[in-house]
């Protein structure tokens, strides 16, 4: 009798799985398709080919994948190679606290490249993905003019605090915060725009708004000072860089593929007022999927007309990690992290440091997510391309993530055996 397992069945969504196979014939040729629907039905699917050994065994962490969706020996690609039923789907979870993500696996005899209502599984398998531990405690913060959820590891703490900050999607995305606080942080997911009552579109990001953010997490009494850590993506990164340049609070600061000057909106802190780079829209390319490219819209950072809008890095009290995907489609970024690392070392510091990924594209994500290519942003009529190889992609996600935890611990814990 043939029998498909994945242990552990029930995890969070950052720990690998390790499938299995047994009671196969010796050397039969394999079918595996994974698939999950969002919450909003969406449904994504993977597949790959694989040959049982000569007892009639299958063990993915040894086993080449030999088609389908990604080849070689990847033990957790039936879950990075997800791809939405619909283009230009993003996948990532809504609501992290109320029920996992259900990730169907299914063994079928023989080479099955569709699955088919008339063909039946010989083996399935249900997998479930969390996004927090048990005993994560949530708590929504609608404190002054701050909107966010703050994630609170259990136990009494002191934890370290981070920020976290996403990009142009706008809205409150809580996925990343509640992965890091199952690993001992205390994380305050913020929204910035298009959420609640705060404006809808992007014009301006008043720094004094995140430095309130700041003070929040410094205050509660379960958040270890005395700074704060930042996580960042895209336009949070660029949010990120500026905290990092003018808050004393923060003390780490991780900005994912994002520039090293104030573009599209100007940056206001206090009397300050950071103009920014405008982007040259004739510039703007297409991609054979019909995504738009975004890469050559973004204004030089090394144009003199265009240095009142770089960001003084030189000022940074705290330490800096930019990680770059190279094969990013929305920005230039290891450019942007170059310049940065530069500037920093022409003014005699070194509080800043790049970790560069070939292949990886502009979203990279928590471990074994799949790689979104392209998908269509808040605001935004067209599809926008992020870029990224899966297989390259999904190993820089599943490094990256150890790197940001370590970051985190090395310089925003006193006590590293808490964590």
């Amino acid at each position: 009798m043939i029998h498909l397992t994945a242990t552990p069945a029930s995890a969070l969504a950052d720990e690998p799985v390790h499938i299995q196979a047994t009671g196969l014939h010796p050397l039969q040729l394999v079918t595996l398709h994974a698939s999950l629907k969002d919450e909003k039905g969406n449904l994504f699917r993977s597949r790959a080919f694989y040959r049982a050994n000569q007892v009639g065994e299958l063990d993915l962490k040894q086993a080449p994948s030999l088609g389908g969706d990604y080849m070689g020996v990847h033990p957790m690609g039936l879950f990075w190679s997800l791809k939405p039923e619909k283009p230009f789907r993003r996948l990532y979870k809504r609501e992290v606290m109320k029920s996992p993500f259900l990730v169907t696996l299914k063994l079928y005899d023989s080479l099955y490249i569709e699955e088919s209502p008339t063909v039946q599984p010989r083996a399935s398998q249900v997998v479930q993905r969390w996004y927090h531990r048990p005993g994560t405690q949530r708590v929504q913060i609608r404190e002054g003019r701050l909107r966010g959820a703050l994630f609170l590891p259990p136990g009494e703490g002191p934890f370290p605090g981070i920020l976290d900050l996403f990009g142009n999607v706008g809205g409150l995305i809580e996925y990343r915060a509640s992965l890091l606080a199952s690993h001992g942080f205390a994380v305050l997911a913020l929204a910035y725009f298009a959420y609640e009552d705060l404006p809808d579109r992007l014009q301006e990001v008043d720094l004094e708004y995140f430095e309130e953010a700041a003070n929040l997490l410094l205050a509660h009494p379960k958040i270890q000072g005395p700074g704060i850590g930042v996580i960042s993506v895209s336009k949070g990164a660029e949010i990120a860089l500026a905290m990092a340049c003018f808050l004393k609070q923060v003390a780490a600061t991780i900005c994912i593929n994002g520039p090293n000057a104030i573009l599209d909106f100007p940056l206001r802190y206090k009397d300050l007022v950071i103009s920014p780079i405008p982007s040259s829209m004739e510039n703007m390319l297409t991609d054979v999927s019909g995504a738009t490219i975004c890469l050559h819209i973004k204004g030089d950072t090394r144009n003199k007309l265009n240095q009142q809008s770089v960001l003084p890095i030189e000022k940074a009290q705290g330490q800096i990690l930019f990680i770059v995907g190279e094969n990013d489609q929305a920005l230039n970024s290891r450019e942007c992290g170059t310049q940065a690392l530069e500037r920093l070392k022409s003014h005699g510091r070194n509080n800043g440091r790049m970790l560069v990924y070939p292949g990886a594209g502009h979203l990279l994500e928590p471990p074994y997510a799949p790689l979104c290519y392209a998908s269509q942003t808040y605001g935004h009529s067209i599809t926008l391309l992020w870029g990224g190889d899966p297989t390259k992609h999904a190993a820089a996600q599943e490094h990256a993530w150890g790197e940001i935890r370590k970051f985190f611990r090395q310089h925003l814990t006193q006590t590293r055996s808490q964590l």
